[in-house]
This record gives C-alpha cells, sequence and structure tokens, in this order.
C-alpha cells in the first residue's frame, strides 16, 4: 500500500470529522491536496484518521514527503500550510457558522471559532503548548521558543511587512487564505465597532488564551482617540469573556505593526487587571472613579457603567497625557522627532461596569538611553530588549527562546559555584542576584532563577512607568479637577 495515498487519504478523513469537509466536497479536496503536491501517484485506500487535532498527523505527512522526495525539510510548513488550506472551510461557511453559534451564546461562538483554527493548523498551539511559561511575584513569565527575537525596532518592523504592494501588511484582511507568509488557513468573522467594519482573527502565536487580533477592515494607521475606547467598548459587549487593549501608536512602546488599525485581546485576564487601586478618586461630573492603579508601570483605571462617560474621560485623560511635559522627569511632550506620549487602553467588563486601564506611556530617548527613556533600562536586555508592548505592560512578559539554554546554563553554573564565563558577562547582573537568592534562601538555582527572572520583569516595568511615584498620577489627576475618595 502506498504511504502517501494513505496519509491523504487520511487527511481528507481528518478534514471531514474535524473541519466541516462535506461528503460531497471529499473529490475535490482529495484533488486540491493532491495538486498541491505536484500531482504525485495516487491510489484511494479508504484509510480514515482518529485524531482531532492535526499534529500527529502532519509528523505522518510530512515524514512520508519528505522520505518521497515530494519536499525537503525547509519546505515543510509552506507545503503543511498548502494541504491544510485546501481542507479549510471556504470564509463564508466559517462565518456562516460562527454567527449561528453567537446568536446564542457568545463565548460558544468563540470556543468554536479558536479550536477550528487549531484543528485546521492555524493556531500553533502544539508548538505554544512547549513554550515554559510561570508566574512569579504576581506576573506571568513564558519563554517564546516559536517565534524569533527582534532585538532592533526597525527589524521588528519590517519583520511584520509585507513587500510587493499585496496585502498592503500582515494584518491585512487580504491575507486570509493568502500564501503570502503561509496564510492559506487564516479565517476571520466579522465585527462593527463604532460603526466601522472590522474583523476577528486569532494569532497564529499567541502569547494567551485564545490570543487574537481585531482589525480594521481598512488599511489605516493605529491611531486613539474617542472612537478608539467607543470601539474596545463595543468589543467586550459582544464579547464580555475578553479582554481587549490597544498599542500605543508609537514606536518603540507600541506594536511593530503601527501602520494599521488592530487591537489584541482574549480570554486571559492579564495580572494588571487582578492588581488592586492605589487611590480612588472622583470628580463631581463623573459618576464613576478612578484609580491609581497599585501596578509597577503608571495606569490609571476609569471604571463606570456609562459607556459615554467612560469614553469621554478616558479622551480627557489621553488628550492631557498627549501634551504633558515635564522636563524634571525626562517627560516632554513633543519635540523636532515629534510626539513622545501616549496611551494605551485595556478593558474588561465586570460586576462594576467597564473598567478601562490607560497605560501611560512615553517613546523620549536620550544620550543615556538611546532605547528609549521609558524602556527596559541596559542592564535588563540580556533578559529582555524588545519593546514593552500592550500585553507585557499588563504583566505578560514574553521572553526570547534563547533565553531557555542561556538561564539553564547559568543555572548550572550556580549549582557548580564556579566563576561567569566571560561569553555569559552580560548577565552579570542576573548571575549574581540568583546566586545570592541561593545563598540567602536556601533554594536550588531553577527556583532561584525563576524568582529572579519574576524580579527583573517588575523591574523592567518600573522602567516604563512615566511616574516612578504613584502620589505623582494622584497629582496628575488632580490637575484635571479629581480629588480622592
Amino acid at each position: 500500500m502506498n504511504d502517501l495515498s494513505v496519509v491523504v487519504d487520511k487527511l481528507v478523513s481528518y478534514a471531514r470529522k474535524n473541519l466541516m469537509l462535506a461528503r460531497e466536497n471529499e473529490i475535490c479536496a482529495r484533488n486540491a491536496v493532491l495538486d498541491a503536491l505536484g500531482s504525485p501517484e495516487y491510489a484511494y485506500t479508504g484509510a480514515e484518521c482518529r485524531d482531532s487535532s492535526p499534529e500527529q498527523l502532519l509528523q505522518e505527512f510530512t515524514s512520508v514527503c519528505e522520505r518521497e522526495g515530494i519536499f525537503s525539510e525547509d519546505e515543510a510548513e509552506e507545503y503543511t500550510d498548502k494541504v491544510m488550506g485546501a481542507l479549510t472551510a471556504s470564509p463564508q461557511n466559517i462565518r456562516r457558522a460562527f454567527m449561528w453559534r453567537e446568536r446564542e451564546n457568545s463565548k460558544s461562538a468563540t470556543d468554536w471559532f479558536y479550536t477550528y483554527c487549531v484543528k485546521n493548523d492555524y493556531v500553533k498551539k502544539s508548538k505554544l503548548d512547549k513554550n515554559p511559561r510561570f508566574e512569579q511575584g504576581g506576573l506571568i513569565i513564558t519563554i517564546n521558543k516559536a517565534k524569533p527575537e527582534f532585538r532592533d525596532p526597525k527589524k521588528a518592523v519590517s519583520g511584520n511587512s509585507v513587500k510587493g504592494g499585496y496585502p498592503k501588511c500582515a494584518i491585512c484582511r487580504e491575507n486570509e487564505g493568502c500564501p503570502v507568509r503561509n496564510k492559506r488557513t487564516l479565517r476571520t468573522v466579522d465585527l462593527t465597532l463604532d460603526g466601522e467594519k472590522w474583523f476577528w482573527q486569532y494569532s497564529p502565536y499567541g502569547y494567551f488564551h485564545q490570543h487574537g487580533i481585531a482589525v480594521n477592515c481598512e488599511h489605516t494607521p493605529m491611531h486613539v482617540d474617542k472612537s478608539t475606547f467607543v470601539k474596545l467598548m463595543d468589543f467586550v459587549d459582544k464579547f464580555p469573556h475578553y479582554f481587549i487593549g490597544c498599542n500605543a501608536p508609537l514606536p518603540r512602546i507600541g506594536g511593530s505593526v503601527l501602520a494599521h488599525d488592530h487591537f489584541q485581546g482574549g480570554g486571559e485576564i492579564l495580572p494588571m487587571h487582578k492588581a488592586g487601586a492605589f487611590k480612588v478618586m472622583g470628580r463631581a461630573d463623573f459618576g464613576g472613579t478612578v484609580e491609581i492603579v497599585d501596578w509597577p508601570g503608571t495606569v490609571i483605571r476609569v471604571v463606570s457603567r456609562n459607556r459615554q462617560q467612560i469614553a469621554e474621560m478616558c479622551e480627557q485623560i489621553r488628550s492631557a497625557w498627549v501634551g504633558y511635559t515635564n522636563t524634571v522627569l525626562g517627560i516632554i511632550a513633543e519635540d523636532e522627532q515629534g510626539v513622545h506620549n501616549a496611551v494605551s487602553p485595556t478593558v474588561v467588563k465586570t460586576a462594576r461596569g467597564y473598567e478601562m486601564s490607560l497605560i501611560l506611556r512615553s517613546n523620549i530617548t536620550s544620550a543615556q538611553y538611546p532605547d528609549g527613556v521609558f524602556h527596559a533600562h541596559p542592564e535588563f536586555h540580556s533578559i529582555k530588549k524588545e519593546s514593552i508592548g500592550l500585553i507585557e505592560a499588563q504583566g505578560l512578559f514574553i521572553l526570547p527562546g534563547r533565553l531557555e539554554g542561556q538561564l539553564k546554563n547559568l543555572e548550572e553554573i550556580i549549582a557548580r559555584n564556579e566563576q561567569l564565563p566571560a561569553e555569559y558577562e552580560p548577565f552579570r547582573l542576573v548571575f549574581e542576584e540568583a546566586k545570592a537568592i541561593c545563598a540567602n534562601e536556601g533554594v536550588d538555582p531553577s527556583a532561584a532563577m525563576k524568582k529572579e527572572l519574576g524580579s527583573v520583569c517588575a523591574r523592567i516595568l518600573e522602567n516604563t512607568a512615566v511616574f516612578k511615584d504613584k502620589m505623582t498620577t494622584v497629582k496628575f489627576m488632580q490637575n484635571m479637577g479629581f480629588e480622592l475618595i
């Protein structure tokens, strides 16, 4: 029996059981798979697949095809995408199935859609599950083995662009089913946010549970204004089981795709949203409350059941911050390099109503801190040099995959009580502090390193804080007429 024929029939069987492939479409789908493989010799075997996830089946598929010389190991990802794209339901059928479920329950709809994106191999869940992840000091820390590290902000931007003009960028809806960047399996569903057409898709390499992005159907630059706050609330009205937020629309402190307006969200409440209030404030004309969040970064949480009041108050705070200058604190609103202040809004819906947190950000640089005054400082670059965006500002740190091996080596050096080798000199601070934790607390090097990572990440968040003293944040709000409650 031809191994290739067997695995092709298993793929079609898998699609029928997991990807909504109708029996009437099996022949057509099988022929599309064979076409993607260059029309190799094939004979029907009737082989069935009992898997409910694609990992093992795709491993068998790539192994057979590499053995048969159909493609090389380096080409496996592209051919896997071609084949699964041929077996994935059409965008129309996906959206119909989603809408049918959404009429009953929005959570069941998103659960179904996410599961489908795992089953068709767009969301690489099997790879994501292998990423080390732990909680330490009130933060969540994960080591991302699935994606490369971008230490240069310019390379980070170019890494998410698409040359040639179509699609215009990596998140345009025109990527749906597109061979560029292997997005043949990408599927999206419709959103209407503040009267505009948007869409929702899941991230193939998500950082948290059901991590997805909401994207403007129009290729328009990222921005934050009153309409942004309305859109974010529209989203959590539609999906109250999700949070949603927006990166600051400036280089170094925002997302790498600044050319296209989009939000990030999903089904996990991140640590910042769980943080308590340092101080609570109010104003006579505002029916809700404003909280100075007890958090290493500078965060103002606006709480109310009234959507209109939330949008108006958030816009007032945003406007005040964008125009704020305090040279003593190193904050400059605008200079010859452009605007430097922006907010990252993020919202959850709770029993208290809407909780819209505004993270105050500044991308100003200096001779001492050319990568950013309010960025991770150089002593921490061995751990994290990439931009601190929306997700990390909320307490979920995505550290580069190289650290898995590097930190393990450091732990072994500590365990052997050896000196730090020259090639690990950039890790001097981490090494010495982890070593001290072992000595002072009587824990093993692995536990000490986790504690040290939690400490480093908390200090990086403190680096990003525009107001190092929370009473300065209180004064900022007092200047807007708010009083302590």
